[in-house]
């Protein structure tokens, strides 16, 4: 993929990612590399998130995902490709928990 092409990607992050400042880290990351979307906390324990970018910037959001901040201990990064089109509310915001 091209990577001055438009991508959007739901992300699942599972392992230990609530209460280690995952979201906050999320949000510094994607915003530092432009990109639209969400990050919330979910009931289950995991982190949920929506990038929305350029392509090579979601693919850098990515594969920071897969580390995290130094707290967490991520088991694993389940991406799906969304078809929906980039939101068109400016920035990456942190949602409450769902």
């Amino acid at each position: 993929m091209s990577a001055n092409k438009t991508r959007c990607v739901r992300v699942l992050v599972r392992g230990r990612v609530q209460g280690v400042g995952y979201r906050a880290w999320t949000n510094r990351v994607a915003t530092g590399l432009g990109l639209r979307g969400w990050v919330r906390n979910r009931l289950d324990g995991s982190v949920e998130a929506l990038f929305c970018g350029l392509a090579g910037a979601v693919e850098l959001m990515l594969e920071n995902c897969e580390s995290g901040p130094v707290l967490a201990g991520v088991d694993g990064v389940h991406i799906a490709e969304e078809n929906a089109p980039v939101p068109e509310e400016t920035g990456f915001h942190v949602l409450q928990t769902k």
